[in-house]
């Protein structure tokens, strides 16, 4: 014997003493609020995507030690004397473990030219 039902499911939400529904305009006003403060908005970005993008691709090559694999390449600039490629392995290495770069920066310095 087959018992068929027909239930409907309706959520309640639990109800909070002290915090009703806020009027359209307030919601309104704390919407706009929080979109004017949107963390990923601001900032300058200039050359992050590329270096995101070195980041990931050395992630599929290397799997979990791609931050080491580009420590390397920021090493072997650096012994190489090319600050601009050591800089920006530097960074893909901070892309992706920031404690290992910052290892990999105190223990080769670079001193700034002025």
């Amino acid at each position: 014997m087959e018992l068929k039902t027909n239930m409907s499911i309706r959520f309640a939400a639990p109800h909070t003493p002290g915090r009703l529904p806020a009027p359209p305009s307030i919601a309104r006003a704390l919407a706009r609020r929080s979109i004017e403060r949107a963390a990923n908005d601001n900032g300058d970005m200039t050359g992050h995507d590329a270096k995101l993008r070195d980041a990931l691709r050395m992630f599929a090559e290397h799997g979990l030690g791609a931050a080491r694999a580009a420590r390397g390449k920021a090493e072997k600039a650096f012994f190489a004397g090319d600050r601009q490629s050591y800089d920006w392995w530097l960074g893909v290495t901070r892309t992706l473990d920031r404690r290992l770069a910052e290892e990999a920066s105190t223990r080769l310095p670079i001193k700034e030219i002025s």
